[in-house]
C-alpha cells in the first residue's frame, strides 16, 4: 500500500470521526425535547434517535452532499490537505463547544473548515460564493422557519384542544412525541450525514479514485449514516441539558410542536440541497413554543449566548482549519 493510499484512508477515517462527533454533538437536537418531557429516558431516547438517523439514507437523496462536495470550494482546488484542514477545524470546534455545552452547528463548522484551508491554499477566488451565500443566509432562515412552523402548529393545536381534558392530552402527546422525535431524527440524519458524504466523495474525486460525474457511492452513504447514528447513541449530555432545560420549560405538546416544526424545516432544506444547521432549526422551534406561553417563558440570556456561538462558528472553524492546513503543508 502506497503512502498516498494510507493518507487517503486516514482522511476517510477522520471524516467518519467528524461524522461521529456530529451525531454526538447534535444528539441534543434529536432527543432534548423528548428527554426534557420525560417521554423517554435518555438511554432509550438515544437508541430511538440513532435508529432513525441511520435509516434516513432510505428517505433522502444526496443533494446536500453535492453542495458540500462542490458548492463551497471549487472542486478543482480541493485536495487532501484542504480536506485535512477542514476536518481538523470542524472536529476541534465541535469538541470545544461540546465542552462549553453550546449547541453550535457541526455543518457550519465543516463549511468554515473548508473555507479556511481553501483561503490559505488559493485565496478568495477558490470559494464558490453562491453556495456560501446560500449557507450563510440559512443561519437566519432556518431558526426563523423553525420558530414560525412550531408557533403555527402550536397555535392550531392549542385552539383545537383548549376544551379537552389536559391529562388526556398529556397522555396523547407523550405518544405523539415518539413520532415527532422520529420525524426529526430522520431529518437530522438526512441533512447532517450528507455533509460528511460530500467531504469523503470530494476527497476521492480529487485523489482520482472516483471518476466521471459527481456521485456518492452507496458504501459512503451507509458508512456516514452509521457513524452519525453511533455518535447520537453516545449522546452529548452537556448540550442536551442546555437544549432541553435551559431555554424554556417544555411539556409533551410543546415538544411535539417543536420537533414537528423543525422536522418540516429540515425536510424542505434537504429536498433543495441546502446544508442547514439542525441546531439552529430546533433552537428556533423551542423558542417558538416557549413564546406561545409568554415572552418571559424563554430564557433570553441563554438563547442569546447560543446565537452568539452560531455567528462565530464559521470564522472560528476557518481559523483552526487555516492553521492546520499551514502546519501539515509546512511539515
Amino acid at each position: 500500500m502506497t503512502a498516498l493510499m494510507v493518507w487517503i484512508i486516514f482522511l476517510v477515517v477522520l471524516a467518519l470521526f467528524f461524522d461521529y462527533l456530529n451525531g454526538f454533538h447534535d444528539a441534543a437536537n434529536s432527543i432534548a425535547t423528548i428527554v426534557a418531557t420525560r417521554v423517554l429516558s435518555p438511554k432509550y431516547a438515544v437508541i430511538w434517535a440513532a435508529f432513525f438517523n441511520f435509516v434516513a439514507f432510505a428517505v433522502f437523496g444526496t443533494h446536500v452532499a453535492g453542495t458540500i462536495g462542490k458548492g463551497i470550494v471549487d472542486i478543482n482546488v480541493i485536495d487532501s490537505f484542504i480536506i485535512f484542514g477542514a476536518l481538523m477545524g470542524a472536529c476541534l470546534w465541535n469538541l470545544i463547544t461540546w465542552w462549553l455545552g453550546l449547541p453550535t452547528s457541526s455543518s457550519h463548522a465543516l463549511i468554515g473548515g473548508l473555507i479556511g484551508s481553501a483561503l490559505v491554499k488559493a485565496g478568495p477566488s477558490s470559494l464558490v460564493k453562491a453556495g456560501i451565500a446560500k449557507t450563510v443566509a440559512f443561519i437566519f432562515v432556518s431558526p426563523i422557519l423553525g420558530l414560525l412552523l412550531s408557533t403555527v402548529i402550536g397555535l392550531v393545536l392549542f385552539h383545537l384542544l383548549k376544551r379537552q381534558n389536559p391529562f388526556k392530552m398529556d397522555y396523547f402527546f407523550r405518544k405523539g412525541q415518539l413520532f415527532s422525535a422520529a420525524f426529526y431524527s430522520l431529518g437530522h440524519g438526512g441533512n447532517d450525514a450528507q455533509k460528511t458524504m460530500g467531504i469523503i466523495t470530494g476527497l476521492l474525486f480529487s485523489a482520482g479514485i472516483l471518476h466521471g460525474e459527481f456521485h456518492v457511492p452507496l458504501w459512503i452513504v451507509l458508512s456516514c449514516h452509521a457513524a452519525i447514528a453511533l455518535g447520537t447513541l453516545s449522546g452529548g449530555w452537556r448540550i442536551v441539558k442546555t437544549m432541553g432545560q435551559k431555554i424554556t420549560r417544555l411539556t409533551p405538546v410543546d415538544g411535539f410542536c417543536a420537533e414537528t416544526g423543525a422536522a418540516i424545516s429540515l425536510a424542505i432544506a434537504s429536498g433543495f440541497g441546502i446544508p442547514v444547521s439542525t441546531t439552529h432549526t430546533i433552537t428556533g422551534a423551542i423558542v417558538g413554543v416557549g413564546m406561545l406561553k409568554r415572552k418571559s417563558a424563554v430564557r433570553w440570556g441563554v438563547a442569546s449566548r447560543i446565537v452568539w456561538a452560531w455567528f462565530i462558528t464559521i470564522p472560528a472553524a476557518a481559523f483552526i482549519s487555516a492553521v492546520s492546513y499551514y502546519m501539515v503543508t509546512f511539515f
